[in-house]
C-alpha cells in the first residue's frame, strides 16, 4: 500500500533539509575547506588570482525591490526558510498573499536618487578596490536589461524603466570601473521566479523551498529550459557589460549530484571565457575548478588558509538595507579587515542602499573612517600576504617583500596604551618603522624571549587609545 503523499512529501523535505544543511543554514552560506581548492591549470587565471589577493577590500552591495520593505532578500519565499527569514513579515499570516506581494515589489521599485558617480567615488577614495554587485539574487529579479524575463528593473512593470540610470548594472559597473575598481559580478543560480524552477502546479503544490518544485530527473526537458535560460542571462552579463574579472556564484545547492540541479556551469564559465580569459569564478561551497575564490560569509576562518578567499561580512547586521539597521564602528571595520587580511583573505564589505538610491549615512559615515584609517596604514594591507604568527587577537601580521607589518590593535578608545610593548614576532629584525611617523630614527627596540620588545616615541603615546600602531619591521 503506497503512502499518502503528504507522507512522501515531509520525508522527501526532511531529507532535503539534511543533505542541505552542509550548504547553507538560515541564509548563511558554509565554505569549502582549503584542501578542496582546485588550483587552475591556465596560467592566466593563476595571474588573476594573485591579482585578487592584493586588492583585500570590496564593496559589496545586495540591492533589489526588497529594500523597499527592509526585509532579508528573497530567502521569505522559501516556506522551508520560513521559520528565521519572516520575523519581520508582521502585516499578514497569509504567506501565499505575502508571496504574491513579494513579487509585486517591482512595480513600486523607484530608486530615483541614485547617483551612481557618489558611490563609485565613495568607494575609490575610502581603499576599496573592487566592487560585487547583486545582479539577481534568489528571487530572480534582474538588475539589468535582460532579455530573458520581464522581471528586471527595465521592465515596462517597473518605474524606473524610463530613468537614465535605467540599467543599473551597466551604469553602476561604467561608473566604478572609471574610478579604477575591478568588477565582480553576483549571481544567484536559482531563480524563484522563472516558471522553470518554481513551476506552478507541479509536485510541491504551494509548499516551496529552496530547491526546484519539481524533481529535475523526472522533468528532463523543463530541467533543460532552466539551464538555458540560466546560460543566456549569464552570458549577457559577460558578453554585453564590458570587462568582469569574477562571476561570483550563489544558490551553491544548484549543483552536480544534487536532486540533478546539474545547469552545467562548467560550460558556461567556457564559453565567457572566449570572451573575457581571465574571468575567475566563485561557485560558493561546490569546490571543484569553478570555485576560484572561496567565500566565508558572515565569519572569518579561524585559522589563516593559503587559498585565495574573500569574507563576505556586512557594515550593519543585514546585508539588504534594514530601516533600524546598526552599523559597525571604523574600529570595528578595521578590526575585521586586519583580520582577514592576516589569514590570507579579502573582505567584501556588504552595504545595503536604501530603496531611494542612496547609500544610508551611518554606512557612509563609517566607510569614511575606515578609509582615513587605511590612507595612514593601507601600505600593510594592499599587495601583502601572509606570514607568522597571522593574527593573535592584540596583533596582527603580513608582509611584503623585506617588511613585516605588525599591527597592535586596540579594542576600544579607553584601552591604556604602554610605551612599552613586545611584538611577538621571532624572526631576525634590522629596523623598526612606526607607521604614521616622520620618524627618521626608527623605533628603539631590543631582542626579547617572546619577540621584539620596542620603546614608543613619547609623541605616539595619547589620551584615547587608536585604532591600531603600525611598526614596519625590516627583516633580514
Amino acid at each position: 500500500m503506497s503512502e499518502p503523499k503528504d507522507i512522501l512529501l515531509d520525508q522527501e523535505l526532511e531529507q532535503e533539509q539534511e543533505q542541505e544543511a552542509d550548504i547553507v543554514e538560515a541564509g548563511v552560506h558554509h565554505f569549502s575547506k582549503e584542501e578542496e581548492w582546485v588550483r587552475p591549470e591556465e596560467p592566466l587565471l593563476n595571474e588573476r588570482l594573485e591579482w585578487f589577493k592584493d586588492q583585500k577590500l570590496g564593496l559589496m552591495m545586495h540591492w533589489g525591490p526588497y529594500s523597499q520593505l527592509g526585509l532579508v532578500e528573497s530567502w521569505a519565499l522559501s516556506d522551508d526558510d520560513g521559520d528565521w527569514s519572516r520575523h519581520d513579515v508582521d502585516w499578514t499570516d497569509d504567506m501565499e498573499d505575502f508571496k504574491r506581494e513579494y513579487f509585486d515589489l517591482n512595480k513600486t521599485f523607484n530608486p530615483i536618487r541614485l547617483q551612481p558617480e557618489v558611490w563609485a567615488d565613495l568607494a575609490a577614495d575610502n581603499g576599496f578596490k573592487y566592487f560585487l554587485f547583486t545582479t539577481k539574487h534568489h528571487d530572480g529579479f534582474c538588475m539589468w536589461d535582460t532579455h530573458t524575463t520581464d522581471y528586471r528593473i527595465t521592465g515596462a512593470d517597473t518605474p524606473f524603466h524610463k530613468h537614465k540610470y535605467a540599467d543599473i548594472c551597466r551604469t553602476l559597473f561604467d561608473a566604478f570601473r572609471a574610478r579604477g575598481l575591478g568588477i565582480s559580478a553576483y549571481f544567484s543560480k536559482a531563480d524563484w521566479h522563472t516558471p522553470y524552477y518554481w513551476a506552478p502546479g507541479m509536485e510541491r503544490g504551494r509548499h516551496m523551498w529552496r530547491g526546484p518544485s519539481y524533481d529535475p530527473e523526472q522533468y528532463p526537458w523543463l530541467w533543460e529550459k532552466f539551464v538555458e535560460f540560466t546560460h543566456e542571462q549569464i552570458m549577457e552579463l559577460l558578453t554585453k557589460y564590458g570587462r568582469i574579472e569574477c562571476l561570483w556564484l550563489d544558490a551553491g545547492w544548484v549543483r552536480e549530484g544534487r536532486k540533478g540541479q546539474d545547469i552545467r556551469l562548467g560550460e558556461v564559465v567556457e564559453r565567457a571565457r572566449k570572451t573575457q580569459p581571465w574571468l575567475l569564478a566563485a561557485d560558493r561551497t561546490v569546490g571543484g575548478p569553478y570555485e576560484n575564490i572561496v567565500t566565508p560569509e558572515q565569519t572569518i576562518p579561524e585559522q589563516p588558509m593559503n587559498i585565495p578567499w574573500e569574507s563576505c561580512i556586512t557594515i550593519g547586521n543585514s546585508f539588504a538595507y534594514a530601516f533600524d539597521d546598526k552599523y559597525k564602528s571604523a574600529r570595528q571595520l578595521a578590526h575585521i579587515l586586519l583580520e582577514v587580511v592576516a589569514k590570507g583573505g579579502n573582505l567584501a564589505l556588504n552595504v545595503g542602499p536604501q530603496p531611494d538610491g542612496r547609500l544610508p549615512a551611518g554606512a557612509v559615515k563609517s566607510i569614511k573612517e575606515l578609509g582615513a584609517w587605511l590612507n595612514v596604514h593601507g601600505e600593510g594591507i594592499y599587495g601583502t600576504r601572509i606570514c607568522g604568527p597571522y593574527f593573535t587577537g592584540d596583533w596582527a601580521f603580513t608582509c611584503k617583500d623585506n617588511v613585516t607589518y605588525a599591527f597592535r590593535l586596540y579594542a576600544n578608545e579607553n584601552e591604556a596604551v604602554d610605551q612599552q610593548l613586545v611584538i611577538p614576532y621571532l624572526g631576525s629584525v634590522e629596523r623598526i618603522e612606526l607607521v604614521g611617523t616622520n620618524d627618521q630614527e626608527g623605533v628603539a627596540f631590543t631582542k626579547a624571549e617572546t619577540g621584539v620588545a620596542v620603546k614608543l616615541p613619547q609623541a605616539s603615546i595619547t589620551e584615547q587609545a587608536p585604532i591600531t600602531q603600525t611598526f614596519r619591521l625590516f627583516t633580514s
